[in-house]
């Protein structure tokens, strides 16, 4: 994403969601307790905006998704959004449809890593937001299920059909995506669906302390990195080389580089400057 910004203002208070800044760390908390944090037309769009606005401003270094009270996300919310579609024109389906995958796709392109701190139930929607971060930290009430069938819906919604064979394989996509049964926090760990299982209530916490981490590190190199996990997922070995051997070489001109060498000469941790 482009970092350079428009006439427009940033946006000062988000309608549909949490978001608090400190430290390079910014963590967005879907909030309607209530609904088990359904997501509403509001709330798609606050995160596509809200991840563009972020990743021009170029001063968040990681990110933390979270949900408030019992779990992380329910998914579309029933009322608001499944009642409201069956009213829709085709146009208007298309392009509700588009937006929730512009959703997705500003995950995995903004320029920071995304850690989504787990608890409860992730599910439909919810399930594939948690699946396009770059991190899964999650507790053992933890539970994924990816409910697109049971509606009478494609399981390949929001990209899930993308992303998921490529983060647990073709087999176990298969069988979440079609049967939409749950997934239980050991089963998704085995399966690698999760990148960390804690101990009950500490998702949150040992989320923030991954943002932390990855915030204090060389964001340049992390954000090239995520990068070129994204684009080199469909390519050739030959284009994926080549783009590694590009990436390289300009980082090998930027101010982490130098520091590390400065930093192991001087046998001192390195200052990173993110560039």
């Amino acid at each position: 994403m482009s970092p350079f910004p428009s006439s427009a203002p940033g946006t000062e208070s988000w309608r549909h969601l949490r978001v608090t800044t400190r430290d390079g760390v910014a963590t967005v908390t879907l909030d309607r307790p209530e609904k088990l944090n359904a997501l509403t037309f509001g709330a798609y769009a606050d995160l596509r905006d809200l991840l563009a606005e972020l990743s021009r401003e170029r001063s968040v270094r990681a990110l933390v998704l979270a949900g408030e009270g019992r779990g992380f996300c329910s998914g579309g919310d029933v009322d608001e959004i499944i009642g409201a579609t069956l009213a829709m024109d085709t146009a208007q389906l298309l392009d509700f449809n588009r937006m929730t995958g512009q959703v997705v796709r500003a995950l995995r392109e903004c320029p920071f890593p995304v850690v989504a701190a787990l608890h409860g139930v992730a599910a439909g929607a919810g399930a594939v937001l948690a699946l396009a971060a770059d991190f899964r930290v999650a507790d053992p009430t933890a539970r994924f299920a990816f409910l697109f069938t049971r509606v009478g819906l494609s399981g390949g919604d929001m990209g899930a059909a993308y992303l998921l064979p490529r983060v647990v394989g073709l087999g176990h996509a298969t069988r979440l995506l079609m049967l939409g049964e749950p997934v239980r926090a050991p089963e998704a760990e085995r399966i690698g669906l999760i990148s960390e299982l804690t101990e009950e209530g500490r998702a949150d916490e040992r989320a923030a302390e991954l943002a932390r981490r990855l915030a204090e590190g060389p964001a340049l190199a992390l954000a090239q990195t995520k990068a070129l996990l994204t684009a080199e997922l469909d390519m050739p070995l030959a284009a994926a080389v080549e783009m590694d051997a590009a990436t390289q070489a300009l980082l090998m001109h930027g101010e982490d580089y130098a520091e590390f060498h400065a930093a192991f000469t001087e046998k001192r941790p390195p200052k990173w400057q993110g560039r």
